[in-house]
């Protein structure tokens, strides 16, 4: 009896944790009424094969509803899939893969989406092989957030030591950047390190804008409001 409680809370754990992995990886998390903003943003990030990676990943995102979006990931993942087949060296593509197939596992979430997962793991350090200064080291910070964000064994492969490694080494390649600072930033507010974290949010609020992902920012800059706020509350 008391081996199936402790599964059944092992599994809700998993549900959790990796419906958090699902909103980390939803970089842009816009408000859908806001159409008036995310149509023009959309059709500028629409252009590149990699745009499109990332144009339907924020439609499927910030768009559709929670229901639909299991079902609209699978045909996105085999498309990112396909993009990695033509070009299986070229890194950028491989990192989406990952990113996409993260976010999946946050819309399955159960013990099912322990297998995008592990997939994604396996895109990330791949790309890392590459070029881990592929997309300005996004590789290794996509790596150090899924970490972070998943328990750890026997529940799932999360560690937090790993995570720090690579959010740190992330920092170190692309210092100014507002992805690598937000998410530190986030890792030590969730470990208690509030002062440090304070650090790192404002350096993230005050990052240059990407021209080319224009979505991306509007809902980053949302999430580091966020954070801000959470972190007003630790005074």
């Amino acid at each position: 009896m008391m081996k199936n409680i402790a599964l059944v809370t092992q599994i809700a754990l998993l549900i959790i944790t990796l419906s958090d992995v699902n909103y980390a990886f939803a970089q842009d998390d816009v408000n859908q009424s806001s159409s008036d903003v995310l149509t023009p943003l959309l059709q500028q990030e629409a252009q590149s094969p990699l745009s499109v990676l990332q144009h339907e990943w924020a439609h499927i995102n910030y768009v559709l509803a929670d229901k639909q979006k299991e079902s609209a990931f699978s045909p996105l993942i085999e498309k990112a899939k396909l993009f990695v087949e033509q070009d299986p060296n070229n890194p950028e593509f491989i990192i989406w893969l990952g990113i996409i197939q993260s976010s999946a596992a946050g819309v399955k979430g159960g013990l099912g989406a322990l297998e995008y997962a592990k997939a994604a793991r396996k895109c990330f350090e791949h790309a890392m092989r590459l070029d881990e200064k592929a997309l300005a080291g996004s590789a290794i910070t996509s790596l150090g957030v899924l970490y972070h964000k998943l328990p750890s064994w026997p529940i799932s492969f999360g560690s937090d030591k790993k995570a720090k490694k690579l959010l740190e080494h992330a920092l170190e390649i692309n210092p100014d950047g507002i992805d690598p600072n937000y998410f530190y930033a986030e890792f030590l507010y969730d470990n208690g390190e509030y002062d440090q974290a304070r650090s790192y949010v404002k350096k993230a609020s005050q990052a240059p804008a990407r021209r080319d992902r224009p979505l991306a920012d509007l809902g980053r800059r949302q999430e580091i409001s966020r954070l801000e706020d959470k972190l007003l509350q630790k005074s």
